[in-house]
């Protein structure tokens, strides 16, 4: 099945829309296709501003009509508690909130950016988004992350080459809990070494100090720039450590 049959036979969706590289591409097919489609964009402290912002620029280029949805997710106690299921809870949270605002709008059908090359079966959100008939086109169709990126570029979307983003909370550790404080921090921080020119990388929190990821083609500047990093995380963090081992992942 390609995408076309399948906004042949749904010609009528919300979509969960991140503003990341597969909510992104998933949100022009459907326009390319002809498919009566409405973007979701659900806003709590998990999600960076930036994000916001790009999802936005994307909606208005394709013009898609968008709405964003505001969500207190750390009012949900097994997201803020942040156990090893909280992303269950929180997936839980945030797609409840946005299929009963879809469905106000006249959409029966709720789609997500999951793509084939996904683990379905490793993730925890994943048994939420089932649970809640959530269907994802990219999966179904067997498109994978690196056809998405090339698609995304041949279709001239400038999320093609961005940078994998993990919400804000998998930078606390698993049992810890999560506040607002320790997000904005993290968040500032983040940004902190964006305008420095890192991308791809994380900053997460390890007993008070910030421990720095990068991707292997990053890590030599990294450590070359390692008082420019520490002078630019200073307003965060007391002590700032890098870390050689860790690829950045979630």
């Amino acid at each position: 099945m390609t995408l076309s049959d399948f906004f042949a036979a749904h010609p009528k969706a919300a979509l969960a829309f991140s503003g990341g590289v597969d909510s992104a591409f998933l949100l022009w097919a459907a326009r390319t296709y002809g498919c009566d489609v409405r973007a979701y964009y659900v806003h709590s402290a998990f999600q960076p501003a930036f994000e916001l912002k790009d999802a936005e620029r994307l909606a208005e280029e394709l013009k898609a009509p968008m709405t964003v949805l505001e969500a207190d997710i750390l009012s949900v106690p097994p997201a803020a508690a942040n156990g090893p299921d909280r992303c269950y809870h929180c997936k839980t949270a945030l797609f409840s909130l946005l299929r009963t605002a879809a469905a106000r709008d006249g959409f029966s059908l709720l789609l997500d950016g999951t793509n084939a090359s996904d683990d379905a079966e490793d993730r925890p959100g994943m048994r939420a988004l089932r649970e809640l008939a959530v269907r994802s086109p990219l999966r179904e169709c067997g498109i994978t992350k690196a056809e998405v990126r090339a698609r995304s570029r041949e279709a001239g979307l400038f999320t093609w080459n961005k940078s994998a983003y993990a919400c804000l909370a998998t930078r606390i550790p698993t049992g810890t809990p999560i506040t607002a404080e320790a997000l904005s921090t993290v968040e500032g921080a983040e940004n902190a070494l964006m305008a420095l020119g890192f991308s791809d990388f994380r900053v997460r929190l390890f007993h008070g100090a910030a421990r720095l990821q990068f991707t292997p083609a990053q890590w030599r500047e990294a450590a070359a720039r390692k008082d420019e990093l520490s002078s630019a995380l200073e307003p965060y963090f007391d002590t700032v450590l890098l870390d050689f081992e860790t690829r950045t992942g979630g």
